[in-house]
C-alpha cells in the first residue's frame, strides 16, 4: 500500500503579521501534483490542520477545496486528526457523513480509538486515528487517576488498541505529539510547548507493535528512534528555526510483509525564509540582493556600528517581505560604570566618548566628538545664565 503522509498544515497562519494563505495555496498546489502522480491509496494529515481553534473564512475555503479535490476528483481517502491548534469538536462535526465519501476525520479522542480498514492486493492495512488529547482528558476518558503524562496516556490509548487488534495485520498509527528517539527531537520556534517539565514526552518504544506511525506536532521532517517512526514535518517554514530544513512529504510504502519503506518528496514554496547579515550598505548592493530572490520572507542582521536611519524602511524598499530587523548581538561587555575610579578627573566628552566605546565597540569619530563638545559647551553655558539669574 502506498500512503502520503502529511502534517501540520496550520492553515490560516500568521508569521510576524504576515498572513501566509497565498503560500499555503501554493505548497498545496503542489501537494496536490504530487498526490496526482503518485497516486496513493491514502493520505494522512497528521494534525494541526488549521493554525487555531477558530479558523478565518480564507483558510476554511482553501482546506474545503484542497480535500474536495483529493477525495472527489482523485478518489482518494484521507486520513486525518485533531493537533493541539485544532479545535477538536470543530473538526469532528459532520465526520460520520464524511466517511461515506472517504474523509475520516477524528477530531475528539474516543474511549475506543477510531479504527479506518483499507485494502490493497495484500488485504487489509488497519488505521488507528488518534486526536491530540491533553493528559487531564486522556485520564476522565479513562478514568484512571494513574494517567499523569502523556507517556502514560498514550500507553493507556495503545492498550486499549492491542486489546482488539490483529498483529498479523498492518497497523498503522497516526498521532500528534513530542515522540522522544534515542535522541533528542529537533524542535522549531513555531511550535507551541504541549507542556511544561517534560511530561508530553512519549517514548517510541511504544509504537512496536505499528508497521509505520505517521506523526504530526514537530515541524522539523525526522525520525523518531526507528526508520518506520515518523514526522512528515509542516509544509512550510513558519519561523527563522526552520531556514535549514527542506520541506516535504513522506512517500510510505508498505508491502506485504508489513515493512515500511519511506521516500521524500521535496516541496518548494512560493517564497523562502532566508536570514541575512552584514552591513546595510552592503545588504543593499544590487550584486547581494539579485544573488536571493526578493521576495522571499527575510530576517536581516546589522552588522553596522555606528547610528542608522531608519534602516527598515531602506531595507524593506529592497526587500518587501522583510520580517524582523536585528542588531549583531556585540556580546556581554560587563557593567559599565561610570563612577568608578578611572573615570574621576575625566571631561564630560571624555566619559561620553568612553560609554560610545562601550556601547559602540568603536572610537567616537571625530567630527562627533567635535559636534558633541560644542553642544557640550553650549548646555554649560545654559547652565551658568540660569544659575546667574
Amino acid at each position: 500500500m502506498k500512503i502520503i503522509h502529511t502534517g501540520d498544515w496550520h492553515i490560516g497562519k500568521i508569521v510576524n503579521e504576515y498572513h501566509m494563505t497565498k503560500d499555503q495555496e501554493y505548497i498545496l498546489n503542489q501537494l496536490l501534483q504530487i498526490i496526482k502522480e503518485e497516486n496513493p491509496q491514502a493520505v494522512i494529515i497528521a494534525g494541526d490542520i488549521y493554525d487555531r481553534s477558530v479558523a478565518p473564512v480564507e483558510a476554511v475555503e482553501l482546506l474545503d477545496k484542497v480535500l474536495g479535490e483529493i477525495i472527489l476528483d482523485y478518489n482518494i481517502p484521507i486520513l486525518a486528526i485533531a493537533g493541539n491548534h485544532d479545535s477538536p469538536e470543530r473538526l469532528n462535526f459532520g465526520s460520520g457523513i464524511l466517511k461515506t465519501k472517504g474523509l475520516y476525520i477524528e477530531g475528539v479522542l474516543k474511549k475506543e480509538p477510531a479504527k479506518v480498514v483499507l485494502n490493497d492486493e495484500y488485504g487489509p492495512v488497519n488505521f488507528y486515528l488518534i486526536p491530540y488529547a491533553d493528559t487531564a482528558v486522556v485520564r476522565d476518558i479513562y478514568e484512571e487517576p494513574s494517567i499523569k503524562s502523556q507517556q502514560d496516556a498514550m500507553k493507556a490509548i495503545i492498550e486499549r488498541i492491542k486489546s482488539n487488534m490483529n498483529e498479523k495485520e498492518r497497523n498503522v498509527m497516526i498521532t500528534h505529539g513530542y515522540v522522544r528517539g534515542l535522541e533528542e527531537p529537533e524542535t522549531c520556534e513555531s511550535e507551541r510547548p504541549l507542556s511544561i517539565g517534560g511530561t508530553d514526552m512519549v517514548s517510541y518504544e511504544l509504537f512496536d507493535s505499528f508497521c509505520y506511525t505517521a506523526l504530526g506536532h514537530l515541524h522539523s521532517p525526522q525520525k523518531a528512534g526507528r526508520d518506520n517512526i515518523r514526522y512528515s514535518g509542516s509544509l512550510l517554514k513558519y519561523s527563522f528555526s526552520e531556514v535549514k530544513q527542506k520541506k516535504g512529504v513522506n512517500i510510505v510504502h508498505i508491502d506485504d510483509k508489513g515493512s515500511a519503506h519511506i521516500e521524500t518528496r521535496h516541496l518548494i514554496p512560493l517564497r523562502d525564509m532566508r536570514i541575512i547579515r552584514g552591513e546595510l550598505k552592503n545588504l543593499m548592493d544590487p550584486e547581494v540582493y539579485n544573488a536571493g530572490n526578493k521576495e522571499d520572507y527575510i530576517k536581516a542582521i546589522l552588522t553596522d556600528r555606528g547610528e542608522l536611519l531608519d534602516p527598515m524602511r531602506k531595507l524593506k524598499s529592497i526587500y518587501p517581505n522583510i520580517m524582523l530587523l536585528e542588531l549583531e548581538d556585540r556580546g556581554n561587555r560587563g557593567e559599565y560604570n561610570i563612577l568608578s575610579k578611572t573615570s574621576r578627573g575625566k571631561s564630560k566628552l571624555e566619559l561620553f566618548s568612553e560609554f560610545y566605546k562601550y556601547i559602540n565597540d568603536m572610537e567616537l569619530a571625530m567630527e562627533s566628538a567635535e559636534v558633541l563638545s560644542k553642544i557640550i559647551q553650549e548646555v554649560e553655558k545654559r547652565g551658568e545664565d540660569l544659575e546667574a539669574n
